[in-house]
């Protein structure tokens, strides 16, 4: 019979951040570590975690936000993990769901923070397209700064190099190389 275990996820949303101060001062035995946004649907470290946990593991997880893109996630993964005989504790909220109990406070909680968590970052992400609209109406904001240098694209153009070539060695669309030489023909 196999010893249980505790396991670890782990998510940051880019490769920059650091995975360090999720599970300061918790042990366990095995972690996966998850460096993507959860709006992504492609998750395979958490995949992987929940394929790996048996019944009478243990997941630890730092916070809902990191395990769940939204409320209606978070509470299948976490009643799949129930299911599996797997309990999961979130250290930030101070919640544990063990396997094959029903604690009718606890799932109330879970649904409450999950919807909470899921409110804060629309809110978020709302604040942050006002923000950009305002600085739009004031100038401020032009987007991200063009990464495509068009006088050398239209050098390669010039110099007989095809137009699906010339995307591909500055690795942009070739749609993006048909627009750069329609706006040099109609700018001169």
């Amino acid at each position: 019979m196999s010893k249980h275990q505790t396991v670890a996820y782990i998510r940051v949303s880019s490769s920059q951040q650091s995975t360090d101060r999720q599970l300061v001062n918790v042990s366990y035995d095995k972690e996966f570590i998850e460096k993507a946004s959860a709006k992504s649907t492609e998750r395979p470290q958490l995949n992987a975690m929940l394929e790996h946990v048996r019944e009478g593991d243990e997941v630890v997880v730092h916070s809902m936000d990191r395990l769940a893109r939204n409320t209606k996630d978070l509470l299948e993964i976490v009643e799949s993990l129930k299911e599996k005989g797997v309990s999961i504790r979130f250290i930030k909220e101070n919640l544990t769901f063990s396997a094959g109990g029903e604690n009718s406070i606890n799932n109330l909680m879970l649904t409450m923070l999950g919807a909470v968590a899921q409110f804060e970052r629309e809110l978020i992400l709302e604040r942050q397209r006002e923000g950009i609209e305002a600085a739009k109406q004031k100038g401020l904001y032009k987007g991200r700064s063009a990464s495509i240098d068009r006088q050398e694209i239209m050098r390669d153009i010039n110099n007989g190099l095809s137009v699906r070539k010339t995307a591909s060695k500055h690795n942009i669309a070739v749609s993006s190389v048909s627009r750069i030489i329609k706006e040099s023909k109609n700018s001169k």
